[in-house]
């Protein structure tokens, strides 16, 4: 069977493939992690404050996802026992089955998606100093026009609590919940 793909992007496709269970990791510190400071001097008395980067959320669930969908091609054109649903046994799974992948007609597609995935987890796990990206989600909150900003300098009064701009409140324990807000946000923006 003859790959699709040429012989640098298939090393390139191996290289980003090797690569996601560590970005997948640090993407996990970054989900709720201090605002990175470039001159790191400790002022008495300040303290660090916890942040939920949805950006990282997001971007591990769609690792996630995207290689459990090719995996899932695999297990059922190939009829392979299925992997366990983690990154890393993913990863291995697709690896052993790349000469297979890359022979047919969507390799370059896969392609394509591990390298989005390679890119946006890295600038995710390691943005420029002068990133400076907000994110906002709409409040979960029934009847509430609110919006929770999650930006690193922005995110809760006390470091540990989300709080809408009409005041209802998340605690550190409760911000996951929040991602389903996020989705249903993106369905319908009203």
């Amino acid at each position: 069977m003859g790959s699709l793909l040429c012989r640098p992007c298939i090393t390139q496709l191996t290289k980003n493939l090797r690569e996601l269970p560590r970005l997948h990791e640090e993407l996990l510190s970054e989900m709720v992690s201090p605002p990175r400071r470039i001159n790191p001097t400790k002022v008495s008395g300040s303290r660090t404050r916890d942040h939920l980067n949805m950006a990282a959320f997001d971007t591990r669930h769609d690792v996630l996802a995207i290689l459990n969908s090719w995996a899932g091609i695999i297990t059922e054109e190939l009829g392979a026992p299925p992997p366990t649903r983690s990154v890393l046994d993913l990863t291995r799974f697709l690896l052993r089955h790349l000469e297979w992948l890359t022979a047919q007609p969507p390799a370059a597609d896969f392609a394509d998606e591990i390298e989005r995935l390679h890119t946006e987890s890295q600038s995710v796990a390691n943005p420029a100093p002068e990133d400076g990206e907000t994110h906002a989600l709409k409040c979960g909150v029934t009847g509430c026009r609110g919006t929770i900003d999650t930006s690193p300098r922005r995110a809760g009064g006390n470091g540990s609590t989300l709080t809408c701009s009409f005041g209802h409140s998340w605690d550190v324990s409760e911000w996951l919940t929040l991602r389903d807000f996020a989705v249903d946000n993106e369905r319908d923006p009203t």
